[in-house]
């Protein structure tokens, strides 16, 4: 066997302490850890990492968005106050698009107070490389949970997407959580012994779906928080890209 990354052995001892934690426990660590999580340590965007998104191909996506958000804005009754908000950044590339392109709205670009909710050191530093020369001063967050109590117009491509996730598998008497813990000194795929409640309210091609099928969803604090924010006055933009809808089993 091949010599434990830090990661690995971090992995380890967690689970030796706790026991088995669950997939989206086991992506949390493995994306977010301080020392050794994908998106702290590393850009990973573009030709020397490991994928490109929308804003990295063409300029004219960030530029849609900022003309997007200006029109809202405007719609809100242009507030002399509000918080333009973008969840996960990435190099700063959609924000210092929507920016340029939103200048043209007289206005606009003065009243925002610009908020980047992103927990990687490496990609704020990026981002406020990006940012540099467009004349606005972000604010970075953790979370949403700090964001400012003003009217808010939210962008977030690829956000929800990236977040951990959480699996289920169905076995005869019902769906159980599933689990990642150690066998012969092996991480491998394990499941809790109680079943999911509430089996009643799944869907009916979920409550009749064969045995083995997976069962997955991601975290739902984020789009609760985002939610939140929304109703007190405002608009979000979320976009991600997947299936209209998934069969039982798809990942």
């Amino acid at each position: 066997m091949s010599e434990a990354t830090p990661l690995e052995a971090e992995l380890r001892r967690l689970i030796a302490a706790d026991g088995p934690m669950s997939v989206g426990h086991f992506m949390a660590q493995c994306l977010y850890h301080p020392r050794y999580g994908y998106y702290m340590t590393r850009d990973p965007f573009g030709a020397g990492g490991d994928f490109i998104t929308a804003p990295e191909v063409s300029q004219m996506f960030g530029e849609l968005l900022g003309l997007w958000a200006a029109n809202i804005w405007r719609r809100m009754g242009a507030p002399k106050r509000f918080a333009w908000i973008e969840l996960g950044p990435g190099r700063g590339t959609l924000m210092m698009d929507a920016v340029r392109a939103a200048r043209v709205v007289p206005g606009f670009v003065a009243a925002a107070e610009l908020h980047l909710v992103e927990v990687s050191p490496v990609l704020r530093r990026r981002q406020a490389e990006t940012l540099a020369g467009a004349g606005v001063s972000p604010t970075w967050h953790d979370d949403l949970t700090s964001l400012p109590d003003l009217p808010a117009i939210v962008l977030a491509n690829e956000f929800f997407d990236a977040l951990p996730v959480f699996q289920y598998v169905k076995a005869e008497d019902g769906w159980h959580e599933r689990r990642v813990g150690i066998d012969n000194e092996r991480l491998v795929f394990t499941e809790a012994p109680e079943t999911l409640p509430g089996l009643e309210q799944l869907p009916l091609n979920v409550g009749n779906a064969h045995h083995g099928a997976i069962l997955e969803w991601r975290d739902e604090a984020a789009a609760h928080a985002l939610g939140k924010r929304i109703v007190q006055g405002g608009a979000a933009l979320v976009i991600d890209y997947g299936h209209v809808q998934s069969a039982a089993g798809d990942t």
